[in-house]
């Protein structure tokens, strides 16, 4: 429908409340710019790389000398397979790759059904009524690393890992955070300190592959339920105001010290159930204030194998 549009709603917000209509995307700070370019590798060697993006064209980059990959574990970047599907965080106007992700994947949601083979765990989760459901596999040489962060496989406890697509099936690899000691409906309350009226609030910004690879925009906790179309929304254990699809965040990286524009485009129902924090640069406050996409949580110089930054949100 005309109205669901976010760029329209974007528009006719700064008109109506006389904004100034920024530009989505990073904002120069004194370093340089940060580029994501996504895709499939069509050619690699250990000085170059070929990439085909989604629309069909053929980005090639010089591989950095001390650039690095990650496809479940780190190895040299010329040991990615042609055909991995990749996300690389690229300097020089994106022409040289500093970082890439190949195959990687996040896998959160809430644990509903658990299988228990010879060696494997498989996970059943619930991801949100937007998301639907998905399966992850815990392979066993990785579940004593997730067991240590994830001490409950367990219906009704959050999940939340970073691993590896392989033959169209997520595994698990990485904790993303350390499991919340309560059940995904008992989230606590948001402390009086709290009241949802300064302009500026500091927590966790995350990422989410339910985003398209090349897409750049954010999913926010606390949108109205009948805005988002979804039942779910408008919990979090940090008290921010309610925005509308459409609406802009100032996102600074803390840890980075970088700046970008990015607008709400979905509902972070489930990022607003984590009562967790962010360890990436001292200790953030408790609470999920934002759920980025790939592309624009690396612009903002985000580690996806890290899967969060320490963040200060301006709300519009």
């Amino acid at each position: 429908m005309p109205y669901r549009s976010v760029d329209r709603r974007r528009v006719l917000a700064a008109a109506a409340l006389g904004r100034s209509l920024d530009d989505p995307g990073p904002v120069s700070d004194e370093g340089e710019l940060l580029h994501a370019v996504t895709g499939e590798i069509l050619d690699i060697s250990p000085h170059l790389v070929t990439i085909e993006t989604p629309d069909g064209r053929h980005e090639r980059l010089v591989i950095a000398p001390w650039a690095t990959a990650w496809r479940g574990d780190a190895l040299p970047p010329a040991d990615l397979p042609v055909g991995a599907q990749v996300i690389v965080k690229a300097l020089r106007e994106g022409k040289v790759a500093e970082r890439i992700w190949a195959d990687i994947t996040r896998i959160t949601g809430v644990i509903e059904e658990i299988g228990r083979g010879p060696g494997d765990i498989t996970l059943e989760l619930h991801c949100g009524p937007h998301r639907g459901r998905r399966t992850v596999v815990i392979p066993y040489r990785a579940s004593g690393r997730l067991r240590v962060r994830h001490p409950k496989f367990e219906p009704g406890y959050l999940f939340d890992a970073i691993g590896v697509r392989e033959d169209g099936v997520a595994h698990a690899r990485l904790p993303a955070t350390s499991q919340p000691p309560y059940r995904w409906q008992a989230v606590p309350t948001p402390p009086p300190a709290y009241g949802g009226a300064q302009p500026r609030v500091s927590g966790t910004a995350t990422w989410s592959d339910a985003f398209d690879w090349e897409e750049r925009g954010a999913a926010y906790p606390m949108l109205e339920s009948s805005d988002a179309d979804c039942a779910e929304t408008g919990v979090s254990c940090v008290g921010l105001p309610y925005l509308s699809l459409g609406s802009t965040l100032d996102i600074r990286n803390v840890c980075a010290g970088r700046t970008s524009i990015v607008p709400i485009v979905a509902c972070g129902c489930l990022a607003g159930r984590f009562c967790d924090r962010c360890l990436e640069c001292g200790t953030s406050p408790r609470g999920r204030i934002v759920e980025l996409a790939p592309s624009s949580f690396v612009e903002l110089g985000g580690d996806l194998t890290k899967g969060c930054f320490n963040a200060r949100v301006g709300l519009e």
